[in-house]
């Protein structure tokens, strides 16, 4: 009997419990739901009134589980677009890689990478602009600012994004003959890629472009004191011994 009356004080402890973590759970989520219900009346256009804010809490309340998952989905739909993107882009299919880039965009729109994708493809696209249509030219145009605008953005979201750095400094000394533009970010590149022998190339050739030959010369010197590859050290003596011959001619 003695046990029996045991058990019965667990259960009710266990109840009790129960109870109150389901109060606490509920007191919780009203809680939850009391704020977002005032945040979007406050982002309506006179502020709502304050009934607003009731009828809200209840319309969460009754969607909860359906506003949840509809996040969730958004989440998904968005990895969904970034994946597909990527191999539509290692696959060459850049056109229809940006059309995915413009989705997965808009569920992530914070995501750096995303828009260092749509620079590289953009600026693949561009180049593909020969003129098959009247309007070529004006295409290649929107598609290289679109390149242009897309590695900006991702180093605004990411300072230190190495790759958008390099894809806009070969985008600006190759594509768009704007050499002097692309050496600010070819510095900040080598200063965390400090042993990045490619970067270096374009760099040189940059100054050489802007007809700054010492400049150059000095950066194809720091390539053959440094470069273990034989072939980067002859390229850059080559190279140098050009700028040299052309400096004295």
């Amino acid at each position: 009997m003695k046990k029996v009356k045991e058990y019965l004080v667990a259960i009710l402890i266990i109840a009790a419990v129960g109870s109150l973590l389901f109060f606490i759970y509920q007191r919780g989520s009203s809680r939850t739901n009391r704020e977002l219900a005032r945040r979007i009346a406050e982002l309506s256009p006179r502020g709502g009134p304050p009934e607003t804010i009731e009828g809200l809490r209840q319309a969460i309340a009754i969607y909860e589980d359906q506003i949840e998952r509809n996040v969730r989905e958004g989440a998904q739909t968005g990895v969904y677009w970034k994946i597909l993107s990527t191999r539509l882009a290692d696959r060459n299919l850049h056109n229809e890689a940006l059309d995915a880039l413009e989705r997965a965009i808009f569920y992530n729109p914070e995501d750096p990478i995303l828009y260092y994708l749509t620079g590289v493809s953009a600026a693949v696209v561009a180049k593909s602009k020969v003129g098959f249509t009247a309007g070529a030219e004006r295409e290649r145009e929107q598609f290289y600012r679109l390149s242009e605008n897309a590695y900006i953005r991702a180093m605004e979201l990411d300072i230190t994004y190495t790759r958008a750095m390099y894809g806009l400094a070969v985008l600006y000394v190759f594509e768009l003959d704007r050499p002097e533009e692309a050496i600010p970010y070819l510095d900040r590149y080598l200063q965390i890629q400090t042993t990045d022998f490619s970067a270096m190339f374009i760099l040189a050739r940059a100054y050489y472009m802007l007809e700054n030959f010492s400049q150059a010369i000095e950066i194809y010197d720091r390539i053959i004191s440094r470069a273990r590859d034989q072939s980067m050290r002859d390229e850059a003596l080559n190279n140098k011994n050009f700028i040299q011959r052309f400096m004295y001619e």
